[in-house]
């Protein structure tokens, strides 16, 4: 691992992904917040203090997950009562680059987490669907002025994870392949690298190591207590390091406060420095005030395993 080691943390921006409709109060294992909104669910007054914290412990990168949070000029119809203005977005990510922060943008184009999207969530695999994925892509990149990385996430795409939407889509076999492929053309020819997360590779490991492309970056994640060999998500870190990808390691307190200091040193172990390019974080729930707590744990107790990585390096 380099001196430019990445400790980055991700932010939404936007929040319509876990489901197609508003959770109903009382539904066994959802909460209020999964659920997709008409409007825009976000504090700047938060977003600034986790900037400001993120700048004071030393992390390095943003990734936000941007969904319906901006006003895209090539696909005005997907933003919400809220919506950031691309000229809005295009001042804090000014702000985080004087704060010593490169801001990465993500958009999620697994069909489990593409409520943003709108309407175009429900035509997954058509020609109205690569279009819109292009221009959005396309804009995102300008936006940025060409980011090292675009997360295009791809996660959690099965039944199991849809259960409580409306519109429940599954691509498989050759489909998922293809519309990834295509994804991530458009990315790398707007000059920039996909980033995914891994967890495709939990159920399919006989052709991920085989399709998969070595340029893609890879974010395993896993925010258990537990690092067993026996788990899926456990197994993949070394995994991918067998196959010869480059690696971003992703936490998060979402179950465990101990994780993230367990995810590092853990890592740290099993990716060879060259391929391990850092650490991320991630509390998964909407920039607001009602989560700072969750979200300055976050950083918290990231602080404290990057400390402890620093000081054995």
């Amino acid at each position: 691992m380099s001196n430019s080691t990445i400790w980055a943390n991700l932010l939404h921006l936007g929040y319509n992904m876990w489901s197609d409709r508003p959770v109903l109060e009382g539904e066994k294992g959802y909460v209020e917040h999964i659920g997709a909104m008409p409007y825009l669910r976000f504090d700047t007054r938060l977003w600034d203090e986790l900037i400001h914290k993120m700048a004071e412990i030393g992390m390095n990168m943003l990734v936000i997950d941007l969904g319906e949070g901006v006003e895209y000029q090539s696909h005005p119809e997907l933003a919400v009562k809220g919506s950031w203005s691309v000229d809005k977005l295009k001042g804090e990510l000014a702000k985080l680059r004087e704060l010593g922060i490169e801001p990465i943008p993500k958009l999620n184009f697994s069909a489990c987490h593409d409520t943003w999207m709108g309407p175009y969530s429900r035509c997954v695999s058509t020609p109205a669907y690569y279009k819109v994925c292009s221009d959005l892509i396309a804009e995102v990149l300008d936006i940025f002025n060409c980011p090292r990385f675009f997360h295009l996430g791809m996660d959690e795409e099965t039944y199991g994870n849809q259960t409580r939407y409306e519109y429940a889509v599954v691509r498989l076999h050759d489909l998922w392949w293809k519309d990834f492929y295509f994804l991530v053309e458009q990315v790398e020819k707007g000059g920039s690298r996909a980033w995914i997360w891994s967890d495709y590779l939990w159920q399919h490991k006989d052709t991920f190591g085989e399709k998969m492309p070595k340029s893609v970056l890879q974010s395993n994640w896993h925010y258990g207590n537990s690092f067993s060999m026996k788990l899926d998500w456990t197994k993949a870190f070394p995994y991918l390091e067998s196959c010869g990808y480059d690696q971003i390691p992703t936490g998060s307190n979402w179950f465990h406060s101990s994780n993230f200091e367990k995810l590092v040193p853990f890592c740290t172990k099993h990716i060879a420095p060259e391929r391990l390019l850092g650490f991320m974080t991630t509390p998964w729930r909407p920039t607001i005030m009602q989560f700072r707590d969750v979200h300055i744990q976050a950083l918290e107790q990231l602080q404290r395993a990057k400390l402890k990585f620093e000081r054995k390096r």
